[in-house]
């Protein structure tokens, strides 16, 4: 009987969370909405500000390496490569050539290592698990930085990356200013906020409209993935742990897809890494384990750019060639270096290396972060300045 009486009680509170999940989900759905038109508004405002000076704008970065540093320190403060390849792609959108942002995409995957690498720290006080911590989250960072160093020479020299992903691109357009044919809802659906927006802030006049415009979309890319990524934290961070729990240890393909998986749940790699940290620094899990479901989370990262790149005015078609540059960057990078035997571990046995001597000297790690993610970077940008 006393059963009975809770009944009803507990199925108003199943109703109550059923309903709350919904509302969470249209929250998700409606921030998804805004995101990819704060990336058109950002390609309409650039290329007003701009008008054909997009190139000369940056000049600076013309050069590769400070392409790279560009996307590694901007990824790096914000702790989100989300946000910073959706403005990559609102710009490209709006006249920034694709050569020049090609290096600063690669950037950002270095730049959104830091978040892990930073979550690692809170295991410091027992050495040995410390050790473990700031090995798993260091693996990332030394994967992409490998990453780097094979094929931004390659794109340098044969612009590998850039062709690629024009070949990829050219079958979702008829022609260089057609609009995409098999994805026009997505433009169609985003075209009365954005043509709002330019309506308002154009009208204040070139440039100053541009600009204002560029920046209303920058700050609308911060507010959506910023709560997107909240909600969806609620909504699936419990089941991606399960779902790594249930993937780590089944063999490598299983954790690089679990990777991918869990990482376009939470649209985040930062949250998807993060969450195996601690996973690694309790000896759950060893760091080759670990190391597959990194690489997935790389992967499973680009799907917001290439979401981005499906409404934007202007050059659409550089916008959707960035976007799967970025994946296609990322999906190679797998292949090849956990493909090749001979380099399929380097990453784990530097991370290991660090790991340990930071264990050994605290400092070392502080100095490692503040070193690869701001130090190395900005020398680097201000030597190329002044060349």
């Amino acid at each position: 009987m006393a059963t009975t009486d809770y009944q009803p009680a507990d199925a108003r509170l199943l109703e109550r969370e059923q309903k709350g999940t919904w509302q969470q989900w249209l929250g998700v759905a409606a921030l998804v909405y805004l995101l990819i038109c704060a990336v058109g508004m950002i390609g309409s405002g650039f290329k007003a500000a701009t008008g054909d000076q997009a190139e000369q704008l940056f000049a600076f970065a013309i050069n590769p390496f400070a392409g790279l540093v560009v996307g590694t320190v901007a990824t790096a403060l914000i702790q989100s490569s989300s946000t910073v390849t959706s403005i990559i792609v609102g710009l490209v959108a709006g006249g920034l050539p694709v050569a020049v942002a090609v290096p600063m995409v690669m950037g950002a995957n270095i730049g959104t290592s830091i978040t892990n690498t930073l979550v690692s720290l809170g295991h410091v006080r027992e050495k040995k698990e410390f050790s473990r911590a700031f090995s798993a989250a260091t693996v990332h960072d030394f994967f992409n930085l490998f990453s780097v160093v094979i094929f931004l020479p390659l794109e340098i020299a044969f612009g590998l990356l850039e062709k690629t992903g024009k070949l990829l691109a050219q079958p979702f357009y008829g022609g260089a200013d057609a609009s995409m044919s098999s994805m026009n809802f997505v433009k169609t659906a985003t075209a009365p906020v954005v043509n709002t927006a330019k309506n308002v802030f154009l009208s204040l006049g070139d440039p100053l409209g541009g600009v204002v415009l560029a920046l209303f979309g920058i700050a609308l890319i911060f507010l959506s993935i910023t709560l997107v990524g909240r909600l969806l934290k609620k909504l699936m961070v419990g089941r991606a742990r399960d779902i790594m729990h249930t993937a780590i240890g089944r063999g490598p393909l299983s954790g690089i897809l679990s990777g991918t998986l869990v990482t376009t749940l939470v649209q985040s790699s930062s949250t998807t890494t993060s969450l195996m940290v601690p996973l690694a620094g309790s000896g759950a899990f060893t760091l080759k384990q670990i190391y597959p479901f990194t690489l997935g989370a790389n992967i499973g990262t680009c799907l917001t750019a290439v979401l981005a790149a499906t409404a934007v005015t202007g050059n659409a078609e550089a916008a959707l060639q960035i976007a799967f540059i970025h994946l296609t960057y990322n999906v190679v990078g797998v292949i090849v270096i956990y493909g090749l035997p001979f380099l399929r571990y380097l990453p784990v046995r530097a991370a290991e290396w660090l790991g340990q001597t930071a264990a050994e000297n605290k400092s070392v790690a502080l100095a490692y972060i503040l070193g690869v993610f701001f130090v190395i970077p900005g020398v680097c940008l201000g030597v190329t300045a002044l060349a």
